[in-house]
């Protein structure tokens, strides 16, 4: 099979604004709360809308969503972002294989300017091999090739370059069909093996993980992704951390309750590797639970090993779903507070 022609960018740098615009500090300290951001999603798009702008109310600085939530999570987000001034939207993730990135790029150029202001974030990967070949019936021979493809025309485009590329996987020639905007769209890139590891920093934004326990963050994630960021002269990459998470007493009795909501994930060759990696046998192993000591300590580990961002699954756990809730994210809700903010509120 021919090699791929080297892809010819031209830039046109009044095109878009420089990227990126939300920022990502590794320091959790300083007069800063953790970054922690939680699963974005409801039923409808009004519930969407409620839900985004609670989240920012409590001092969360993201939700991420599905690329099943309402069908498609683009426009309502779009719509929540309309209703909230600062919480980051972001996917996690939209699959590549089955929309070409030149489509990709304008359908979050759309709703970035639908929401009229910075806080999109593209999380993209290339899904897993059941669900591309199996569901959709695409073959699913070459997902790092592909995916590296994919991210070069994605974020050259979303930087505002004319893109022509040709490749063994994705062509583009996007001269006169990509939209303008006024706000950077970040891309982050799902992550986990060496290839997208090094993909991710001399292309994208930073990684967003899912699964990924805080030794595989430390050893095998942060090091590959900030060294190819170094080599290729661009910032450092962000790394979202994503994990499911249940403050409660009995921790063996919480890592049942995400056995029985996550026990899917034990069954994607991608996310069995990188536990694995990080020392855990299950889902159920890689979650962080415990009481509020025990799981804040658990979250200061995964900032420790490299992690940027924290973003959370909340586990109910035991009968009361809704106090389980609660005090999980009343622990995450001081976290997220910056300490200033905190002394303010115990004082009002």
């Amino acid at each position: 099979m021919p090699r791929p022609d080297e892809s010819r960018f031209e830039a046109r740098p009044d095109h878009f604004p420089a990227r990126c615009e939300i920022s990502a500090p590794r320091d959790t300290h300083g007069g800063r709360g953790m970054r922690i951001g939680l699963t974005g999603g409801a039923s409808t798009p009004d519930k969407i809308i409620q839900q985004a702008k609670r989240a920012e109310e409590d001092g969360f600085t993201s939700l991420w969503y599905a690329s099943i939530v309402t069908g498609d999570p683009l426009t309502p987000m779009a719509l929540a972002g309309r209703e909230t001034s600062a919480i980051e939207l972001g996917t996690a993730v939209l699959q590549t294989y089955p929309c070409h990135p030149l489509l990709q790029a304008n359908r979050a150029v759309s709703v970035a300017a639908t929401m009229g202001r910075p806080g999109l974030t593209i999380g993209i990967g290339p899904s897993h091999e059941p669900m591309i070949r199996d569901v959709y019936g695409m073959s699913y021979d070459h997902p790092g090739r592909s995916t590296e493809e994919y991210i070069r025309i994605l974020t050259g485009l979303l930087r505002g370059e004319d893109v022509d590329f040709q490749g063994e996987d994705w062509t583009t020639r996007s001269s006169g069909r990509m939209a303008a905007g006024d706000h950077s769209v970040p891309v982050l890139l799902s992550a986990l093996s060496p290839r997208l590891l090094r993909v991710a920093g001399q292309y994208a934004d930073g990684t967003i993980l899912w699964m990924a326990p805080a030794k595989a963050i430390d050893g095998h994630i942060a090091p590959r992704i900030h060294a190819a960021a170094a080599a290729a002269g661009r910032p450092a990459p962000r790394i979202v951390a994503g994990l499911p998470v249940a403050v409660h007493d009995d921790a063996a009795r919480a890592r049942e309750a995400v056995a029985a909501t996550a026990g899917t994930y034990a069954g994607m060759a991608n996310y069995q590797r990188i536990m694995d990696i990080g020392g855990a046998r299950s889902p159920a192993e890689a979650a962080l639970v415990g009481d509020e000591t025990s799981v804040r300590r658990q979250l200061q580990s995964l900032l420790d090993a490299g992690a940027t961002d924290i973003w959370v699954n909340i586990v109910p756990v035991g009968p009361d779903h809704a106090a389980s809730v609660r005090r999980t994210r009343d622990l995450l809700r001081e976290l997220a507070t910056p300490p200033a903010e905190q002394r303010h509120r115990s004082s009002a």
